[in-house]
């Protein structure tokens, strides 16, 4: 139900801020002849992505993220757990067919509440005892009433309503506070509201994720800073990177110019492309061993096939005109290599190396499942056994950090090296 709160939160903020941005671009004049257009007309593209949208997107995930948990930098809340005493009466039947009823007071309360104690309730005269209980908010408590009351212990005792209202086992009853259940052996269990509130096990808020950032900047995880996982992981990720290029570029030339290297290897590169790497991480285990050497084979084999059919592709896509005018021109075979062919495919090959270092980037993780000490992946995974989800986003959010500062790198170096992608 939160998830799907969640969902429709996100698209109803989407609807405004849409509305709203349009409403206030309508009222200037429009006299830039690229905003009117929608398809490519000889360079990358004319739709260009809108900033005002950029900037609401993110302030929106972070208002949502707020609301959910509840977070002090967020002016507005859901709905959060009931907290207070939830109170009900039961009525029970005894051996004697007699009936009864009894009060039954439970004090919902925080995890970090100063009073925890179950409040304390006047038993009452007849054979159904009035009783308090405690229990933390998000959670539900079975009430075994049965072994307060006198003769609860017989076989023909059983409790017949809730609040008036007639009980059987596997039944509920609505209460103000939540529901009152009944399980199939006759046990009554309270389950208060739980509101659409994010736990913080699920979903810390945002203040309690950078105070763990701030932590850990101090220090660090397992007695390791945190910049030195970030740079072991970015170590396997560009060394695995640099290996497959080295070995995929290459191959893909070969397959992109050779009729017989393109029937040999394209079925291996065709079967191992769509083999996810963290499908190979037993082979490679059993190959190469748990130590340094798997995590960069891996990773070097998340970005090897990439390559190869990106550098494939750029030789394909050369203009056959741009060949023919070079040989006109008396240009020799290595000529033509070095001034035609890969200059016209660097652009599909930058492409390639962005998709593959996004790959690698999130493949990393994997790799360093193989008994790795130190690296994001290490630390998000260690800390999702001890139930540190604040840990985990933090590795989460430093991994799409750097993921795309990454991708922002080889944009501005692509249209510094390559300057005529897109052109004819």
């Amino acid at each position: 139900m939160t998830g799907l709160s969640i969902l429709l939160g996100y698209i109803l903020l989407f609807v405004v801020c849409f509305g709203v941005v349009r409403a206030i671009t309508a009222r200037r004049k429009i006299n830039d002849h690229n905003s009117l257009m929608t398809v490519t007309f000889g360079y990358e593209s004319a739709v260009v992505p809108n900033r005002a949208a950029s900037v609401l997107s993110v302030l929106v995930i972070f208002l949502i993220w707020g609301m959910f948990t509840n977070s002090s930098l967020v002016p507005i809340s859901v709905p959060g757990p009931f907290v207070g005493n939830a109170e009900f009466t039961y009525t029970a039947k005894n051996a004697a067919g007699e009936t009864d009823d009894a009060k039954v007071v439970v004090l919902v309360h925080e995890p970090d509440a100063e009073n925890t104690d179950a409040p304390e309730i006047e038993p009452g005269d007849g054979f159904a005892k009035s009783d308090g209980y405690a229990m933390q908010i998000w959670r539900s408590k079975l009430l075994k009433v049965q072994t307060n009351d006198e003769g609860g212990k017989d076989d023909s005792y059983q409790v017949i309503a809730v609040n008036g209202q007639p009980i059987a086992p596997d039944q509920e009853v609505a209460t103000d506070f939540g529901a009152v259940s009944m399980t199939s052996k006759g046990t009554l269990n309270v389950k208060p509201k739980e509101g659409l509130l994010m736990q913080p096990l699920y979903l810390p808020s945002p203040e309690a994720v950078v105070g763990r950032l701030g932590d850990l900047m101090a220090e660090g995880y397992k007695n390791i800073g945190l910049f030195e996982h970030i740079g072991y992981s970015l170590y396997r990720v560009i060394l695995g990177m640099i290996l497959g290029s080295l070995v995929g570029i290459p191959l893909g030339y070969a397959m992109g110019l050779s009729g017989w290297a393109r029937g040999w290897f394209d079925p291996i590169v065709e079967f191992m492309r769509p083999v996810p790497p963290l499908a190979l991480i037993p082979l490679v285990i059993i190959w190469f061993g748990i130590g340094e050497t798997g995590k960069i084979v891996l990773l070097f084999l998340a970005a090897l096939w990439i390559m190869a059919i990106a550098a494939r592709a750029g030789v394909a896509g050369v203009n056959i005109s741009k060949i023919r005018a070079a040989y006109s021109l008396g240009a020799s075979k290595a000529q033509i290599m070095r001034h035609v062919i890969v200059p016209n495919s660097l652009p599909e090959i930058f492409t390639g190396a962005r998709v593959a270092m996004g790959v690698c980037w999130g493949t990393v993780v994997a790799a360093e499942l193989v008994a790795a000490n130190e690296g994001v992946g290490m630390m998000i995974m260690g800390a999702s056994k001890f139930s540190q989800t604040d840990i985990v986003i933090v590795g989460i959010i430093l991994i799409g950090i750097i993921g795309f500062g990454i991708d922002v790198l080889m944009r501005v170096a692509e249209n510094k090296l390559v300057p005529w992608k897109g052109r004819a």
